[in-house]
């Protein structure tokens, strides 16, 4: 059976391995550079690239995740008790220390969690989620984060928004570089410059698919992980699935609604849209709602 931490081993590997592939690719494409205009320096600074992102990332990703999504953190007094209350609850239920607490001041009802590690996690959740949830049911929604921190798989899918985007950036440099000319020196051939022309082509094309796909693999299953785990913690699993349905009915998408971060919100931030056609379904970067209350629930399909 899955439990808050089944997978927690497994996604601080997947973190390393991904922040060592990207580290590997961003060389490779400085080489690539470096090499297509006779300048070695580029090289260097594809490595120091490299490894600031790196860093940054890791140590900086709820920060950037928060500031991207314009959250503010909420205040323990006040309105802000409630919430505090029902979180500190749950992360004691959990083991787990209380995260910072932010809201999203948005009508689109909709949470996410973020951070490097269970002490320095963020949850947040949007105004129109308070709105339209009872207590029961918000203790579901902020249970499945709690389950995201527990897991660990907000890491590496916060790593994935920064790394993955970059990579994408960086292909889209090389490739008006290259259709530019070269900056560092004389291009050693015709047949060289075109095949590092190809590849330029090839990667600015591929660089955003990949960014895509990537989120599409780390997102989904986490999301029925996170459902079964946030359950398991409140031991109410109508809870949640109430507040899924409630979500699923709301037709509005995010006003600050971003590809880079929409497979970290509990639900997709572009609702509103049509998803039935099998090609947007493909790329969608959560598990239809349906399917994640039917899981809850036990029926089968």
């Amino acid at each position: 059976m899955a439990t808050l931490y089944t997978h927690k081993e497994s996604n601080i590997r997947k973190t390393w391995l991904l922040m060592t592939v990207f580290f590997i690719v961003v060389i490779l494409i400085g080489w690539g550079v470096s090499y297509y205009f006779d300048s070695p320096l580029l090289l260097y600074v594809a490595v120091g690239i490299a490894i600031v992102m790196n860093v940054t990332s890791y140590w900086f990703s709820d920060k950037l995740v928060v500031k991207m999504t314009g959250a503010q953190e909420v205040p323990d007094s006040g309105e802000g008790a409630q919430l505090h209350n029902i979180v500190e609850n749950l992360a004691i239920t959990a083991g787990l220390p209380k995260p910072k607490i932010y809201i999203v001041n948005d009508s689109a009802p909709n949470a996410f969690a973020t951070g490097r590690d269970p002490e320095h996690a963020v949850v947040a959740v949007t105004t129109g989620l308070l709105q339209i949830l009872d207590r029961t049911e918000l203790e579901g929604v902020l249970a499945h984060e709690l389950s995201h921190i527990g897991n660990r798989d907000m890491l590496v899918s916060t790593v994935a928004v920064v790394l993955v985007g970059f990579v994408a950036i960086i292909a889209d440099i090389f490739l008006r570089t290259a259709h530019m000319g070269s900056f560092g020196g004389d291009n050693r051939d015709n047949r060289a410059a075109g095949l590092f022309l190809i590849f330029a082509i090839v990667a600015a094309i591929l660089a955003p698919i990949a960014a895509q796909l990537i989120q599409l693999a780390i997102s989904r299953k986490r999301e029925f992980l996170a459902d079964a785990s946030g359950a398991l913690l409140t031991r109410y699993p109508e809870g949640l699935a109430s507040a899924l349905q409630k979500i699923a009915g709301h037709s509005r998408p995010m006003q600050r609604a971003n590809h880079a971060t929409a497979h970290l919100f509990i639900a997709n931030p572009f609702a509103g849209k049509d998803l039935r056609s099998s090609i947007t379904r493909l790329f969608m970067t959560h598990p239809p709602m349906e399917e994640r209350v039917a899981a809850l629930l036990g029926r089968q399909n």
